[in-house]
């Protein structure tokens, strides 16, 4: 199924993305993000790329690909897919369901921060809020500089964020929701810079687990300055799946394209 392992580690020295991706009840508390929401983006993708009117086949790598949503989206419109995870169950699931569908997808179980896969791609993208995982702006550039390696000259990378303004807007502290059996507590915190979540599980019969999530929070000026410094030129930045041009008041995300500078 893959082409690449990361070596595993003891329970004790596992990062909160490891434990929390690793789990099934992660695609159960995300169910709402779903394969239509997928493929808008992927559609806006190839439109502001260009790659949606290209002659010769067009090879992407999804970089964080989770269950495989994004990957399977671009698949099916016709371009050679390669799909990376950290998460051993979300690759599996998502290797199950190409099978299921007869779709050719390449698997890799690789951290991003040292993946280096043996081929170079047109378009890496990285969806969903997979950037700013780590606790250092170092560990950030390593997975800049990782994309730019597996960049062919003037290779696309685009990064999908959510907006800091708008989420200072709309944040809220504590929400409750069910889900099938499943009653989701999440618990936020925000501060200058990151945005902290505890979702506490309960289901009927079943003792309460909980999970954290931690993520650093980029304005478009300071995601703009680090793609920069490594060699990147940020050529649009779209608010939403749909495409719509990016305001700091009213997006919900930072959809940023940029390409690898000759």
């Amino acid at each position: 199924m893959t082409d690449q392992r990361s070596p595993s580690r003891d329970e004790a020295s596992r990062e909160w993305f490891e434990e929390w991706f690793n789990n099934p009840l992660y695609l159960k508390v995300y169910s709402h993000r779903d394969e239509a929401e997928a493929n808008l983006c992927v559609e806006t993708i190839l439109a502001v790329t260009g790659f949606d009117k290209a002659t010769e086949r067009v090879s992407v790598l999804d970089i964080a690909c989770g269950a495989g949503r994004h990957a399977f989206a671009f698949a099916r419109k016709g371009l050679k897919v390669s799909a990376n995870d950290l998460s051993g169950f979300l690759l599996e699931t998502a290797a199950k369901e190409a099978q299921k569908e007869g779709i050719s997808i390449a698997f890799s179980g690789c951290d991003m921060r040292t993946i280096q896969l043996d081929r170079r791609f047109d378009l890496v993208v990285q969806l969903f809020s997979s950037f700013g995982y780590f606790e250092s702006e170092q560990e950030d550039r390593e997975v800049i500089r990782n994309v730019s390696t597996m960049l062919g000259p003037q290779g696309w990378y685009v990064l999908d964020l959510i907006n800091p303004a708008w989420l200072r807007q709309k944040f809220m502290p504590h929400s409750e929701k069910t889900t099938g059996p499943l009653s989701i507590i999440e618990e936020r915190t925000l501060s200058t810079d990151k945005v902290f979540k505890k979702i506490i599980i309960r289901e009927a019969g079943r003792a309460e687990v909980s999970f954290t999530e931690s993520m650093k929070l980029f304005t478009p000026e300071s995601i703009k300055e680090l793609l920069e410094s490594e060699g990147f030129e940020v050529v649009r930045l779209s608010g939403d799946y749909r495409g719509s041009d990016y305001d700091m008041e009213s997006s919900p995300r930072i959809l940023i394209f940029s390409r690898k500078r000759l």
